[in-house]
């Protein structure tokens, strides 16, 4: 695990290029999702959690859930700069026969701990696996990355209240809280605002970060890790599309991929060489 926060920076710098290249190259995704959540996936992968490429399946590993999935982009270029596989296959992405589904497909993708797809699923699969390493005696931890829109599902609310009643301190939730859905602004979709005064009510342990400040992302996981009796949720507040100037704040690129010109402007502005 890497401590430099500049190292971290750079890495996070790289997903971000990739997270544009592999949409540009495959001509289909989801950039802005995508590279909002690229630090959080960056203080993930490489900041905290314990897994090994070359024992994809070890029993031990740290579990990882994006149940926003469609932000895929940016978990997959961090599988691949860890090794999982080659950043070869990125213009294959979204391919019918390709490993990098549109969303993520544990059947299909190395590194890849569940499938999501369906919105709202991710903490109560990650519920599971916390349960699991508890009745196992395993000392993993399960980290679930959620976005702020999908918490319009009531299931996310049902699973809120059972991760407290069985105290999973090893479940750890990070919402993507770019402010965003694919239909709008979220405080004009659902009634989800406040958000944490309402998980704090379910009686989880909870933060708020900058969840472009990778040294806080890590902080705030390294509280939640200590909190062993009860589930963790980190609020993280972001941008949609991140990184990329014209892309911050535009909904309009929630699902949409740069033409040649875009893309060049991009890696122009993420420290590429195009």
């Amino acid at each position: 695990m890497e401590t430099d926060i500049g190292k971290l920076e750079v890495w996070a710098r790289l997903i971000r290029r990739d997270i544009v290249t592999m949409t540009h190259l495959s001509g289909d995704g989801h950039p802005g999702p995508s590279l909002s959540v690229a630090d959080i996936v960056t203080a993930l992968y490489f900041g905290t959690m314990k897994v090994d490429p070359s024992r994809p399946q070890w029993q031990d590993r740290d579990r990882m859930i994006l149940s926003k999935g469609h932000a895929c982009p940016a978990v997959y270029a961090a599988l691949a700069r860890k090794g999982y596989f080659s950043p070869d296959v990125y213009p294959t992405l979204r391919h019918i026969d390709s490993i990098l589904q549109g969303h993520p497909d544990v059947q299909k993708t190395p590194g890849i701990d569940a499938t999501a797809g369906s919105l709202g699923n991710g903490i109560s699969i990650g519920l599971g696996m916390a349960l699991a390493a508890k009745l196992q005696g395993k000392a993993y931890f399960t980290y679930v990355v959620t976005g702020d829109g999908e918490l319009n599902e009531g299931v996310i609310w049902e699973a809120l209240m059972a991760a407290k009643h069985h105290n999973v301190g090893n479940l750890i939730v990070l919402v993507d809280n770019n402010e965003y859905q694919s239909g709008g602004a979220v405080r004009n979709i659902s009634g989800i605002l406040p958000l944490l005064p309402k998980v704090e009510a379910f009686g989880w342990h909870c933060q708020e970060v900058d969840g472009h400040s990778i040294a806080e992302i890590l902080q705030a996981v390294k509280a939640a890790q200590a909190a062993t009796d009860t589930p963790s949720i980190i609020v993280a507040h972001t941008l949609k599309g991140k990184g990329v100037p014209y892309m911050e704040g535009n909904n309009a690129w929630h699902k949409r991929t740069p033409t040649k010109k875009e893309y060049q402007e991009a890696m122009m502005a993420l420290g590429g060489v195009e």
